[in-house]
């Protein structure tokens, strides 16, 4: 009778232990905030560059609305949206001026950035008009600083959104291969400088993928969705040279729905 008793008053002290502790569990979380507001960063494949429909309001960052965070946020309504991608933008513009949204209530976060750092436009003019050796040495100088120089501004852009947003999901998209080999085109850059132009392409989303992941944040490789559909592929989903052009070797609306959205869908 009396061990009856005393597993009892047991029982009833832990249950009420429990009781008490799940109750204080839940007031606290109760006072974190939800982290549900979703804001888009990046460069010109963010912003949607190539895809047509631009925010006038945009200015020269022209912002799409068939980008794929565009695109995203229409599908899905988050509880707030802060659309800051600009044309051009390298890893400096994204710290210094994009970052004015994020706070504690941000839940998500997309980026595609690094390719103006490393030169993209640069070496794609040149390719364009200087012919195969102009053209492979300026990918090798790209190359070498995607692999020396690169890494480190990365770390200062993905170090800062942690910071700033530190319950966010964050989304990192790389950029696509430009070219099928051996396809379509009859006219233009020699394969050799656009299997050197892919392989940089690879290159940058190596190490993209690389420091996210050392980050803890997620990458999101569109390479197999942009295959077919690259240049010379006969359906792609880029533009080749055209004017406007800043448009030039960017996605168009279908490499934006078709390319970037499902990946970037499938990571969040």
């Amino acid at each position: 009778m009396r061990l009856s008793r005393f597993a009892a008053l047991t029982s009833a002290f832990f249950v009420t232990t429990a009781l008490a502790l799940t109750g204080a569990s839940a007031a606290a979380s109760a006072q974190l905030p939800t982290a549900t507001g979703y804001v888009a960063l990046g460069d010109s494949y963010s912003s949607g560059v190539g895809a047509g429909s631009y925010d006038s309001s945009s200015g020269s960052c022209k912002r799409s609305t068939r980008s794929y965070p565009a695109l995203w946020n229409a599908a899905h309504t988050p509880s707030s949206f802060a659309f800051t991608a600009c044309s051009g933008a390298r890893t400096g513009d994204v710290v210094s001026g994009q970052l004015g949204p994020l706070n504690a209530s941000t839940g998500l976060v997309s980026i595609t950035i690094g390719g103006n750092d490393a030169g993209f436009a640069d070496t794609m003019t040149t390719c364009a008009l200087q012919g195969e050796s102009a053209c492979l040495a300026r990918v090798a100088q790209a190359r070498t600083y995607i692999d020396n120089t690169l890494p480190g501004r990365l770390d200062t852009v993905y170090s800062a959104i942690a910071q700033k947003a530190p319950n966010a999901r964050v989304v990192v998209l790389g950029y696509p291969r430009f070219y099928k080999i051996g396809g379509s085109c009859i006219a233009g850059l020699s394969d050799t400088s656009r299997s050197a132009i892919n392989a940089a392409a690879d290159a940058i989303n190596g190490v993209t993928a690389k420091r996210a992941a050392d980050h803890g944040f997620g990458f999101a490789d569109v390479t197999s969705t942009f295959t077919g559909h690259e240049l010379c592929s006969g359906s792609a989903w880029l533009h080749s040279v055209t004017y406007p052009v800043d448009e030039s070797y960017h996605p168009t609306s279908a490499g934006q729905s078709g390319g970037y959205l499902p990946v970037f869908a499938s990571a969040t």
